[in-house]
Parts: C-alpha cells; sequence; structure tokens
C-alpha cells in the first residue's frame, strides 16, 4: 500500500504550471469531506477546492456568508486526510481576510497548520492586494478568484454575469494581471463573458480555471453536487450534469424504507 502511494506523483504549483505551459487543461471540482474526497483524488482529478459553498451545499445557507474560519478548517482536515494525490486549495472565508492584512495572514496560517492544505484561494483583486502579498510573503500559495464573486452578493444584488461592460472588463484584466504580478499561482475566473476568459488566459502565464466561463480558460472547476446532480433545483447555463445521484439516491432510500417496513431486512444471511 505504501509502496503504491509512493509512486503517485502529487500535483503541485509547480506541475499546474507546466500543465498550462503544454497545454494541458487542469480539472478541478469542490470537495468537503474525506469519503467523496477519497473517490474524486482516485479518479484522478488535479485540484480539490474546499470551497465556502460549502455554505451553501452542507449548512443549507443562501450565501457563503455565513461559514467560519474553523469550519473551512474541519472541512479542509477530512480532504486533507483522503488526498494521495490532489492539489487542494481551501477558501478563506468572508470576514477572515478583507480590510486587515495581519488577519488575513493569521487565517492562512491556520488553514495551513490545522488542515495541512496545500494553498488557499481568496476572491478580489487590488482591493485586497495588501492581504495577497502578506500570506504570499509567508510561503503560503494564494489563488486568485475575480468575476462573480460569491462573498460581494450583497454589493452585485445578483449573481448574474460580470464584466458584461467595458469598465469591468478593463478592471477585470488590469486585476488579473496584478494577481499575477503579485504572485499568485492561479486564478479562478467565475461567471464571466468566454470571450473576455480567453482573452484573460492569453494575457496571463499563470493558470485560469473558469467556471462559467466558456472553454478558452486553462481548466474548468465545478462544485461536485451540482455535477453529480445533487442538487437539482441549481440549473445554470454552465452547469454540466455528470450524474444524477438525486434520483439514484431517493429511489435508494425508498426501497430501503419498503424492506424494512416489510420485514425483508435484514435477511437470514445479512444476520448473525
Amino acid at each position: 500500500m505504501s509502496i503504491h502511494k509512493q509512486e503517485i506523483k502529487k500535483v503541485t504549483t509547480h506541475q499546474l504550471q507546466e500543465m498550462k505551459n503544454r497545454g494541458e487543461k487542469i480539472s478541478m471540482l469542490t470537495a468537503y469531506d474525506f469519503s467523496m474526497a477519497q473517490i474524486l483524488d482516485a479518479a484522478g482529478i488535479d485540484v480539490l477546492l474546499v470551497g465556502d459553498s460549502a455554505s451553501n451545499v452542507m449548512a443549507g445557507h443562501e450565501t457563503t456568508l455565513p461559514i467560519t474560519l474553523d469550519q473551512m478548517i474541519y472541512h479542509a482536515q477530512g480532504v486533507v486526510r483522503a488526498v494521495s494525490r490532489a492539489f487542494v486549495t481551501v477558501d478563506i472565508p468572508f470576514g477572515s481576510y478583507q480590510g486587515n492584512s495581519s488577519e488575513a495572514l493569521r487565517s492562512a496560517i491556520r488553514i495551513m497548520k490545522e488542515s495541512g492544505a496545500h494553498g488557499v484561494k481568496m476572491e478580489g483583486g487590488s482591493e485586497i492586494k495588501e492581504s495577497i502579498t502578506r500570506i504570499l510573503s509567508a510561503g503560503i500559495p494564494v489563488m486568485g478568484h475575480l468575476g462573480l464573486t460569491p462573498q460581494s452578493i450583497y454589493k452585485f444584488g445578483t449573481y448574474t454575469v460580470r464584466a458584461k461592460e467595458d469598465a469591468e472588463a478593463e478592471k477585470l484584466i488590469a486585476d488579473a494581471k496584478l494577481l499575477e504580478e503579485c504572485g499568485c499561482f492561479a486564478l479562478v475566473l467565475e461567471k464571466i463573458p468566454s470571450k473576455l476568459a480567453a482573452e484573460v488566459a492569453k494575457v496571463l502565464t499563470i493558470p485560469v480555471i473558469g467556471i462559467g466561463a466558456g472553454g478558452g480558460v486553462d481548466g474548468q472547476v465545478l462544485v461536485v453536487h451540482d455535477m453529480l446532480g445533487i442538487t437539482h433545483e441549481f440549473k445554470p447555463r454552465f452547469l454540466r450534469r455528470y450524474a444524477d445521484l438525486h434520483t439514484v439516491i431517493t429511489d435508494a432510500v425508498s426501497r430501503y424504507i419498503e424492506d424494512v417496513k416489510r420485514k425483508d431486512f435484514p435477511s437470514d444471511k445479512e444476520s448473525y
């Protein structure tokens, strides 16, 4: 078992950069717990994001804002324990880095020390430059996030496509360049026009990973509950469902209930 583990080449920031350089697309999904992360890692995913989307899909909140740093670390710990190959990056949650670079550094250090993650992800551009620089100076890899930034949902007031207007598009390109200059190892672009996303990926040397940003970027990320069809009411245009686990699970649970009620489960073979 240990020999097999040694043979697995772990994904690093360096390898992600090499993937972009040779034109190999990067696959990324969210993960929030040990069991799911183990499956995703064994399937060969390149990057696992312990996303603050856990606030929505794991805790049932309407936005990503309520999730705490302690909760993010808890989710990250389970994911890191499961992983042999994938690079694990963790969202620093809302309120743990904005406006105070010292707090940002403390938050990032806690995530790295307490979960064993490989990097952190932060939403925003020039507004959070000081926090990003401070975290990078401690040797912690930072993944940027521009476009639709769900932690700023109340500022936007909507989850519609961002950067359709020239001024916002120009700021996004400037922010993307700034994040690269600061030293971010990669960038997520969420829900922006595909032409703009492709332009950013071309301008930057670091990998650009899209969600609802078209195919002209260096990789793709989806929320695992969405792509597996566990959530079934969320139907944005960018989402491709690779399974319908909502139906599969509902059917399995219905059959289990039925078997218990009619005393079919457990059978003699399933008893001691």
